[in-house]
């Protein structure tokens, strides 16, 4: 596993996230006997380096990775954890939350600790509650080693966060597809021009990328028929300059095996493999799909609706369409009706609770109501 040095200390380039870990009934029960080999597997491999979250899994993310390394000697690996400011009341749930998270983890001390999903909605609760302020005390007292944030915003509002504070590291999300339409490029500038070290989120778009429209993928095939998609979005990333770990969020075995294979050694993209990325960027375009990385930070929802289940089924209903499938109409209104009735779009009542809490500033509501109007529209199943 190839690795980059940050304050003398070897990292693996391709770090584990902790978001998308296999799980049995539901999100919040996690297939542990699974999870384990692939975290055991890992470690093996060379991947010393785990993020987690206090709302990845409904909580049950951090209790897992705290099980899951306590046999490992500390040292050996670094964790990241964040400040859930979603969660933040007052100025003292700060202290409340850490303790809670370090207990949940089973350790003294966060490698990395950052603060969680920074945008304008939460500039509000940051500087009221003195939420920098007070990890910077713990950066002090050696319970967090290097303090950063994530970003879900503008590249405006990302200039003035760190031009305001001085962070170790920035975690934002960069992927081939959101280059240019999520601004991710102009984020990668900012961090790297400032010599701020990035750590890279959703690299291949919370699997999206991986299951691309046929045109798209065959043009992968064509350039490299041994290379998964994947393995060019996560080349993509590793390529950029100021990249110190490519975070993924991996639910199996196979996907661990196959991000392990492109970083061992990790090879950068040639001028005329970008090429193809271009072009596997094009054809996937035509499939108009919604921008949903499938965080799950949009759950729960209050009339219990799946929003991240609705979107894959109309996703997965556009790529239909865009491969001229003759079933489209009939496949998206069989998965439609596969999921639970108390989870479909249609019982969406728009409160908009999911809105300030989406990262990739998606109207939900309005899916929401397309897509069940469009199940009632699609032929019959």
């Amino acid at each position: 596993m190839d690795t980059r040095n940050f304050h003398g200390r070897d990292i693996s380039l391709l770090g584990f996230g902790l978001m998308r870990l296999p799980t049995k009934s539901g999100p919040t029960d996690i297939d542990k006997v699974a999870a384990k080999k692939m975290v055991a597997n890992a470690i093996s491999a060379g991947i010393n380096y785990f993020d987690t979250a206090y709302m990845y899994h409904g909580g049950e993310s951090e209790r897992f990775v705290g099980e899951a390394l306590s046999g490992y000697a500390r040292e050996s690996f670094c964790l990241a954890s964040k400040m859930p400011l979603v969660n933040v009341q007052s100025a003292s749930d700060v202290e409340t939350l850490f303790n809670e998270q370090l207990a949940r983890c089973k350790t003294d001390y966060f490698d990395y600790y950052l603060l969680h999903s920074v945008q304008q909605s939460y500039l509000k609760t940051l500087a009221e509650s003195r939420v920098y302020e007070q990890l910077l005390k713990k950066k002090e007292t050696g319970q967090i080693k290097h303090l950063g944030f994530s970003f879900h915003d503008t590249p405006e509002l990302l200039q003035k966060i760190v031009d305001e504070h001085d962070y170790d590291f920035g975690q934002i999300q960069v992927n081939y597809f959101d280059w240019e339409l999520q601004r991710a490029g102009e984020l990668h500038e900012i961090l790297h021009s400032k010599k701020i070290p990035i750590h890279v989120m959703e690299p291949v778009r919370g699997g999206a990328l991986a299951k691309l429209s046929t045109e798209a993928i065959d043009i992968f095939k064509v350039a490299n028929p041994l290379t998964s998609p994947a393995s060019w979005a996560m080349r993509y990333v590793a390529s950029l300059p100021g990249v110190q770990v490519v975070l993924s969020g991996m639910s199996t075995m196979e996907q661990l095996i196959d991000n392990i294979k492109t970083y061992s050694p990790f090879i950068p993209l040639t001028e005329s493999e970008k090429g193809v990325i271009e072009a596997a960027t094009s054809a996937f375009r035509k499939a108009s799909t919604i921008p949903c990385t499938n965080c799950r930070y949009c759950m729960d929802c209050p009339s219990g609706v799946e929003i991240p289940k609705n979107m894959d089924v109309y996703n997965n209903y556009e790529r239909y369409l865009a491969e001229k499938n003759s079933m489209a109409d009939f496949l998206f209104k069989m998965e439609y009706r596969l999921l639970k009735p108390e989870g479909q779009a249609v019982l969406c009542n728009s409160c908009g609770q999911c809105l300030d809490r989406c990262p990739q500033k998606i109207d939900i509501p309005s899916w929401m109501e397309k897509i069940s109007h469009w199940q009632s529209d699609a032929g019959s199943a």
